[in-house]
């Protein structure tokens, strides 16, 4: 009985942890009680294929294998062709139980360019390290193979392992070959066709799939279907293979070590993807607790990692260590991070030099020899980091999640002097342009979380058509608590508004005049300013405090509340008067295209007989509209604004 309680224990967490399972693409690892890799899978969306195996009926392979699974890790990569590579390189490695009977433990196929006077192109699933080029691997099979037909019927380079110097073979003869064993052409003029084929394999193909379309068309028009559709399948083959550079399989032999961190608070992890003899052999991820810098932890972290059993490689590529204001991606949908934001506020290139100094010392010390550390210039090195720290990140808010907002609120709650922890936060933003669409934001958080369904938008009467955030907050702040005083409504514990101590005050003289006891703050963008109600001098916390990250979490989720009305409000003001000028189009005509397509954009893209269709005009009007929006956009270059 008890056995089959744990049993059940068990089942749920692995439920738990899937439900919070990412939704990139990846490979997840399957392991038993011992801690032994049993299965390893791919997946597009690792939570949607996770998923899959708590519901429904099990087949027994599926079945058996479930009762023995006690955890599932997850590699985030970039593409589900990432993760086939991946997943094929961990299993050959690991053999996992429930795997062998399932892959026949073959690489995928490379092309390669041999190291001779008169190359050879071919297809080969074996390396050999002779100075050849090689591209690939190739999961797609068929494609490389088209791909390759077509290189043979373009490219007619030569096919025998040894040059014959007894006359052209059979391949020149039917134009397959360029004969250099006979000399019919010269090492430099054979190369120009070699450097064609390295272009095409690379994925510079833009001006072959323009000259094969063309062919295509051609043959379509002459009435040779057959060859119309021998070129269709070849485009296709070659825009399959164009683009697929792999950062889980690159073919450079030299051995690297790719390290990256996330950090919030005190909780940092760090991740470790290790590529050896041009495969990602597998990612080392390690949670730690400190309140030490990036650059202290960082030292610590690799003095620590690697010893006498894991010696380090000669290239270790280390993330740019960075003062990142938020080290985890944001729960709002609608932001993302940028490449310019990851990068900013780097550590001054002098203190870059002390820590290279202070590790090249301590690697010459313990192993007798120095690897390079490198932060990556070129795009193939920033794309396998920029995964790396993907990884991290979403460790982080794993973490974040599990240990909950509690310590964080309780730091909040002593810094601003308040009763209890603010389980409760409502905060406000306001929003115009020049006085036009003023717009109040309320967004309220639970226990550090949003609580998306208490979201509240405010159109300001008071502040039309001028500009005095003063008032704007106070109206913003009576006609909210007002209204929950009268409805005896629960207020919140605490009341985040976006500025100094102008706007705190401006908030502070309404929640007294409704007779109020709410904690109240400001936070004031530029230096991260907390203001206090009629306080001197602003609290400032460390970038590193949990509590100001709660606060800034606030802050930037009612921002962007507040922007998204204050834009769509802004549209409309250009949709109106354009769409109107259309005879036939009035007011209330005007509101359904808006309804229907949302922006000018939409409108300009959507086709005739469809709008018209959903916006009851006559076709005559939906190309007159979609005209007149097109003209619209041309002439004001609004592209961006609208948006």
């Amino acid at each position: 009985m008890e056995n089959k309680i744990n049993s059940e224990k068990s089942i749920e967490n692995l439920k738990a942890s899937v439900m919070d399972a990412p939704s990139e693409p990846g490979v997840y690892i399957m392991k038993d009680e011992e801690g032994l890799i049993i299965y390893v899978g791919k997946a597009k969306s690792l939570k949607n294929r996770l998923k899959s195996y708590f519901s429904g009926e099990k087949d027994i392979k599926t079945a058996t294998l479930m009762k023995r699974v006690n955890s599932i890790e997850n590699i985030i990569v970039s593409s589900e062709y990432e993760a086939l590579l991946l997943e094929n390189t961990l299993i050959k490695q690991h053999s996992p139980k429930y795997n062998i009977n399932l892959k026949d433990g073959k690489s995928y196929p490379v092309v390669r360019v041999t190291h001779e006077d008169f190359p050879r192109i071919f297809r080969t699933r074996r390396i050999i390290q002779d100075n050849s080029l090689y591209f690939g691997p190739f999961p797609n099979v068929q494609a490389v193979n088209t791909m390759m037909e077509l290189i043979d019927k373009i490219f007619p380079l030569r096919k025998c392992k040894r040059l014959k110097k007894n006359g052209p073979c059979m391949y020149y003869h039917i134009n397959r070959c360029l004969a250099p064993c006979c000399g019919k052409i010269n090492i430099e003029n054979y190369n120009l066709h070699v450097q064609r084929v390295i272009k095409l394999l690379s994925g510079e193909t833009d001006s072959l799939i323009i000259d094969l379309t063309s062919r295509m068309h051609e043959k379509a028009r002459e009435l040779q279907f057959e060859k119309a559709a021998e070129l269709r399948n070849t485009i296709k083959a070659i825009e399959n293979l164009a683009g697929e550079e792999s950062f889980v399989e690159d073919l450079n032999p030299e051995d690297r070590d790719y390290i990256a961190w996330a950090a919030e608070g005190v909780l940092a992890t760090f991740t470790v993807f290790s590529m050896r003899g041009g495969k990602m052999t597998g990612r080392d991820l390690y949670r730690t607790r400190s309140a030490s810098d990036e650059r202290e932890s960082l030292e610590v972290f690799i003095t620590s990692y690697y010893d006498s059993a894991r010696p380090p490689p000669l290239k270790i590529f280390i993330q740019n260590i960075i003062g990142r204001r938020h080290g985890i991606p944001s729960e709002c949908p609608d932001t993302e991070s940028t490449e310019a934001e990851y990068n900013k506020d780097l550590l001054p290139s002098h203190l870059c030099e002390e820590i290279q100094k202070i590790l090249s010392n301590w690697f010459r010390e313990k192993f007798n020899y120095t690897p390079e550390l490198l932060t990556p210039a070129e795009k193939h090195h920033t794309a396998i980091l920029a995964m790396t720290h993907q990884n991290a990140a979403e460790d982080i808010r794993k973490r974040l999640k599990e240990r909950g907002a509690g310590p964080a609120l309780d730091e909040l709650a002593k810094v601003l002097n308040l009763d209890a922890r603010p389980e409760r936060i409502e905060g406000f933003d306001i929003s115009h342009l020049d006085g036009k669409h003023p717009v109040a934001s309320l967004i309220s958080f639970k226990n550090g979380i949003p609580d998306k369904k208490n979201y509240r938008y405010f159109k300001l009467k008071s502040v039309i058509g001028k500009v005095d955030d003063f008032a704007a907050m106070r109206e913003a702040v009576k006609r909210r608590y007002s209204r929950l005083i009268r409805e005896g409504t629960d207020l919140p514990d605490l009341i985040l508004v976006d500025g100094g101590i102008g706007q705190v005050n401006a908030a502070k003289g309404v929640l007294d005049d409704l007779g109020t006891d709410c904690g109240l703050a400001g936070l004031a963008k530029r230096e991260e300013e907390i203001w206090l109600p009629e306080a001197g001098k602003p609290i400032v916390l460390s970038r590193q405090s949990e509590a100001l990250k709660v606060l800034q979490h606030v802050r930037d989720e009612c921002h962007r509340f507040a922007t998204g009305l204050n834009q769509k409000l802004r549209s409309k003001d250009l949709f109106f008067p354009i769409l109107e000028s259309v005879e036939g189009i009035g007011p209330k005509r005007a509101l359904t295209i808006m309804k229907a397509y949302e922006n000018m954009e939409n409108i300009a893209a959507a086709g005739v007989s469809e709008m018209a269709e959903r916006c009851g005009i006559t076709e005559d009007a939906a190309r007159a509209v979609r005209a007149c929006v097109k003209l619209a956009l041309e002439e004001r270059g609004k592209h961006n604004y609208i948006n």
